[in-house]
Order: C-alpha cells, then sequence, then structure tokens
C-alpha cells in the first residue's frame, strides 16, 4: 500500500478504481497556409461551434451546481470574443501565413503566460481558463474529442488537472472522485467538485502520476487529503466505517435540506454557518446552510508572511460572495492578537494576550492596515449580500470611530469611481461583558449584535479558555452569561437590531429553545451542525407551558 498526501477539496470517503484521465492528441503542427482570409473564416465556424458547446456545458452546470458556479462558462464564452484574444490569433495567422490550430495554441501560450506572471490570484486563474477555450477551439478546427469517454463502472478520475469544463462535462454517475496531481483549492475545478458533492483531492504531486494505472484499487479520503493505492485490509475496513458514519450523516442532511427552520408553533431562526476560508464554502453549501453567519477574515493574514494586499483580499471576498449566490455573507474584519499571532505584525510578547491588543483594538491603532481591508470589503460588496461585522467592541467611541473610517473608505471609493453597495449593514461582535451591559447604547449605532459566546464567557467567568485546568470552573450555561445574552438581545430588538450567536453555545442544542425564547434571531454554527441544529429548531414548541 501506498499514501499519497494533498489537500481535500470536498469531505466525503470514495472507494474504488483509478481512471486515469486521457486527453486525446492535443499537438499542433505549423502548416503554410495561402489563403489567410480563408483560414480566419475557419477560425471564426470553430469560434461558433466552441460557443455552441459551452452553452450546453453551461445548462448542465446550471442543473447540477447553481448559477453562481456556472456562470464562469459565460465567462468562457465572452472570452472566446475577446478582442485582444481575437486580434492576437488573427495577425499570426496574417503576418505568418500559419493555419488557424497554430495560431490559436500560440495565442493560448502567450495569454496564459501572462495571466500567470500577474500578482492577483483571481487573474492567475484566468491562465487555466484561456488554455481551456484555447483547446476546444483547436478541437472545434480539428473536429475532434477532447478526451477519451469513461468506462461503464463508477470510477476515481486521476488527472494532471482538469479544466472546467472538463470537471462538467464528465458524466456525474461515473464519477466516485477527482484526484489531480497539481491545481488550486481556490480554482473553479475545485469549487466545482465541492457543490457537485464530489469527492475531490488535489496537489498530489507529479510523482503520484507515475505510481497509478487504470484498474489501481484506491481509497480517496476527502476529509484528510489522502489517497490510499492498492489498500491492505486492515485501511480498508477502517475507512470502510468512516465511509458508513459519513453516509448516516448525509441521510440526516437527505431527510432536512431544504426544510425551514421553523419551531412547531411557526417561529423561524436563521441558521447560518461559521467558516474559516474559502475551501469550506462547499461545507457550507452541503450542509444547506442560510448563509455564512462569521466569516474569520484572519486567515488571509495568518497563512501570509507580509500584509495581505487590497487586490488579494478583494479576490476572496468577492469568492466567497459569489460562491454563496445571493445569501448573506457576515464577514468579520480582523481578529488577530491573543491566541492567533502573526510575526509580522510585531506584536511583541505580553502579560494577558486575552486582555491586550488585538482585534479592533489593532484595527483602529494602525487605521491604515483597517482601510486596506474595508476597501476590499466594500468593493467585493456588489457581487453579493454582504454585512461586515467588528469583533471585541468595548465602547461608544470606538464604535464611533469604526464608523467614521467606514465613512471615509466609502467617500474615497465614490471619488475614484468604485462601484459598492452604500448600504452593506455594519455590525458588532459582544463578546465583553462592557458590551453587553451598554448594549442599549450600541444598539442605536449599528444594524446587528453578533455574540461571540466563547470569548463572552471568558470575560464574564474571568476563566482562560485556553487554560485545561480551568474547566470544571468554566460553565458555559452560567446564569451571568445567559443574563447578558438575554440583556444583549432586548437592547438589539428594541432599537431595530437583529441579533444571533457566533458562538459555541449556538451549537449547543440544550440550549436551543431557551435562545428562540430570549428572542434570538440567527444561529451560526460549523457548517457540520447546521443540520443538528435544524433538527433541534423543528421540534421545539415555543407556545407549550
Amino acid at each position: 500500500m501506498k499514501v499519497f498526501k494533498g489537500k481535500g477539496v470536498c469531505g466525503a470517503i470514495a472507494m474504488g478504481q483509478i481512471c486515469v484521465f486521457k486527453r486525446l492528441d492535443a499537438s499542433v503542427k505549423r502548416h503554410i497556409i495561402k489563403d489567410s482570409e480563408a483560414e480566419i473564416s475557419r477560425l471564426e465556424r470553430a469560434k461558433l461551434l466552441a460557443k455552441q458547446e459551452l452553452s450546453a456545458i453551461y445548462d448542465k452546470a446550471l442543473y447540477e451546481v447553481g448559477e453562481t458556479n456556472a456562470s464562469i462558462f459565460e465567462i468562457h464564452i465572452m472570452m472566446i470574443d475577446d478582442d485582444d484574444y481575437n486580434e492576437s490569433i488573427k495577425s499570426i495567422i496574417r503576418t505568418q501565413h500559419v493555419n488557424a490550430e497554430y495560431a490559436v495554441s500560440v495565442a493560448k501560450e502567450n495569454f496564459a503566460s501572462m495571466f500567470s506572471a500577474m500578482d492577483d490570484s483571481y487573474m492567475q486563474a484566468r491562465a487555466a481558463d484561456v488554455k481551456d477555450i484555447s483547446n476546444r477551439i483547436i478541437a472545434c478546427l480539428s473536429d475532434k474529442e477532447q478526451y477519451d469517454i469513461l468506462p461503464d463502472e463508477k470510477v476515481i478520475i486521476c488527472a494532471d488537472d482538469l479544466a472546467p469544463s472538463e470537471t462538467v462535462s464528465l458524466d456525474k454517475e461515473k464519477v466516485l472522485a477527482f484526484v489531480t496531481a497539481y491545481g488550486s483549492s481556490n480554482s473553479h475545478t475545485a469549487i466545482l467538485a465541492r457543490n457537485m458533492n464530489i469527492p475531490a483531492l488535489i496537489g498530489l504531486g507529479e510523482e503520484f502520476l507515475d505510481e497509478i494505472s487504470d484498474g489501481d484499487m484506491a481509497i480517496v479520503d476527502g476529509f484528510t487529503g489522502e489517497l490510499y493505492l492498492e489498500p491492505d485490509d486492515r485501511t480498508l475496513s477502517k475507512m470502510e466505517k468512516k465511509r458508513q458514519a459519513d453516509l448516516e450523516k448525509r441521510m440526516l442532511l437527505h431527510k432536512l435540506k431544504g426544510k425551514d427552520n421553523t419551531t412547531l408553533d411557526g417561529r423561524r431562526v436563521e441558521i447560518f454557518a461559521n467558516i474559516g476560508s474559502v475551501q469550506e464554502i462547499g461545507s457550507v453549501l452541503l450542509n444547506d446552510a442560510g448563509g455564512i453567519g462569521l466569516f474569520r477574515s484572519e486567515f488571509l493574514y495568518l497563512e501570509q508572511n507580509d500584509y495581505p494586499t487590497e487586490e488579494q483580499q478583494f479576490s476572496i471576498y468577492r469568492k466567497v460572495l459569489e460562491s454563496m449566490a445571493g445569501k448573506k455573507v457576515v464577514i468579520r474584519t480582523l481578529d488577530i492578537g491573543a491566541d492567533k499571532k502573526c510575526a509580522y505584525f510585531g506584536l511583541g510578547n505580553e502579560e494577558n494576550p486575552a486582555l491586550g491588543f488585538r482585534a479592533i483594538r489593532i484595527c483602529l491603532s494602525r487605521p491604515q492596515i483597517f482601510k486596506t481591508q474595508l476597501r476590499a470589503l466594500y468593493r467585493a460588496s456588489v457581487y453579493g449580500r454582504l454585512s461586515i461585522m467588528f469583533p471585541m467592541v468595548t465602547g461608544v467611541g470606538e464604535v464611533e470611530r469604526i464608523l467614521s473610517i467606514c465613512q471615509l473608505v466609502k467617500a474615497e471609493l465614490e471619488a475614484q469611481g468604485q462601484d459598492f453597495d452604500k448600504d452593506v449593514e455594519l455590525g458588532i461582535m459582544i463578546e465583553t461583558p462592557a458590551a453587553a451591559i451598554i448594549s442599549d447604547r450600541l444598539a442605536p449605532l449599528v444594524d446587528f449584535f453578533s455574540i461571540g459566546t466563547n470569548d463572552l464567557t471568558q470575560y464574564t467567568l474571568a476563566c482562560d479558555r485556553q487554560n485545561p485546568l480551568l474547566e470544571p470552573f468554566c460553565d458555559t450555561h452560567h446564569e451571568a452569561v445567559m443574563r447578558l445574552i438575554e440583556k444583549t438581545c432586548e437592547a438589539g430588538h428594541s432599537h431595530g437590531c437583529w441579533v444571533g450567536i457566533c458562538g459555541e453555545l449556538a451549537a449547543d442544542t440544550s440550549l436551543t429553545e431557551k435562545f428562540l425564547k430570549i428572542g434570538i434571531d440567527e444561529l451560526s454554527v460549523s457548517p457540520s451542525n447546521v443540520l443538528r441544529v435544524r433538527d433541534r429548531v423543528r421540534s421545539i414548541d415555543l407556545s407549550a407551558k
């Protein structure tokens, strides 16, 4: 048995035989032609056929993965008609008197290299797109299929990489999993795999391709990112148990997917998901969350060796909003500090970091970092339904400074002609006793509260939640914590704010009924807990005594 480690982009287990994805010979030979205009006419006919094929793929993707994810193929259709791309191909045909296939191939490499060299990850992804459309045009010019058809039985598709059109074009009923040697978890192909609910691994490395053959037995673990090649009996047994446990969870999904989060007496509550990266969006959609109640933006900072640029952040926020297709996305601004260290911030050591220089305190002390993030967020706001949330607030003065900086950023963007949603919801996290106690003063300033019960419990009970010795003393159901939650909810509602909970207590189903009676409007939990909380909500009768 051999084990290959990559990155899982869709959590599930698949077992079966490998099918190595084979593209048909795409080599292009250079021919001298006499009539350049006739060759350009050939090109135009091939482009028309390519667009017809992409239109059919769009319709298939629309059915399988929804409008937002299918839109990549509309972009591909538009790219085929891109002026610069077409002028480049035609210029090569006319000046070099060469066949259209060769001209498209040269333009493909030129444009792919240009996109790959750009700093922005969103633009880098366009390199794969231009290769995809170019190969399709070449296939149409040559009157060839692009790849072999799959065998009749279900298989694990293994490839160097897969283009979005290849991913969608393959018969979903014959695919157990996708596994690629290369690829990015932010690529369209990875997003499509997640939304098709097909286990997928990326980045197993080039040596992986040298070790596999058609018909090899393999197990794909989309949770850990591992592929087991020719697994032994012990591994087979272990992974079968894991697969069965996953299937049981999916049965719950099947039962509850599409159902309302409504109590027996008709009270509705929103159930959203907490995530920390783009890679988790597939899990949000798979578990049928109503939106994202907490997107932890600090992962952008923690995964880098320097401050992420405005463009880098914009690209990520845009991707999140587009992927959620109009569902609410609450993005929390930078929450570095305490247990989340980031060396290039130069924060130094603190006696008590949980009470130290962190979160909104850093943003207000270093406004340029804050403004960069806000600019990226506001620019991304036109691509979905964005709400912005600010952590670790303790007083009115902080909120007033936050709102002032937001107004400044909006004025700058407007002056620069940048599009943004002028009515983005702004809210604060209630995670300090100070904020909960003066929530009646804070509520008139914002659109919503989101109660972070992890820190609220820690600060209220004076118990370091990182210290295992204090576990017996850290009563998450403590009366003081419950009173602060209730007070916050009353204050928010009295001033027109919706109130949610995004801490661990939101997933504590022993408290769900209490939270609904208090009047909580939204519970935001890890994606895997969405259906469990929905199940609990649907069993509650608030009218019963």
